[in-house]
């Protein structure tokens, strides 16, 4: 697989971790930010899907 066809890390170069273990730029967990390079693309859509959610409730 080349570098092109890996799903992107959703990093915006904000890194702080709030209380709930979250980073408030990414809105990925410690342990997702860890693992990323390690994950398949499959885990990466499935971490971006989790970010989407989380994402909806920072802004409410």
């Amino acid at each position: 697989m080349s570098a092109l066809d890996k799903v992107r890390s959703p990093c915006v170069q904000v890194c702080a971790l709030d209380e709930n273990d979250t980073c408030i730029g990414c809105q990925r967990t410690g342990g997702e930010i860890l693992r990323w390079t390690q994950m398949t693309n499959d885990e990466r859509r499935d971490v971006l899907r989790k970010v989407a959610i989380r994402e909806e409730k920072v802004s409410l």
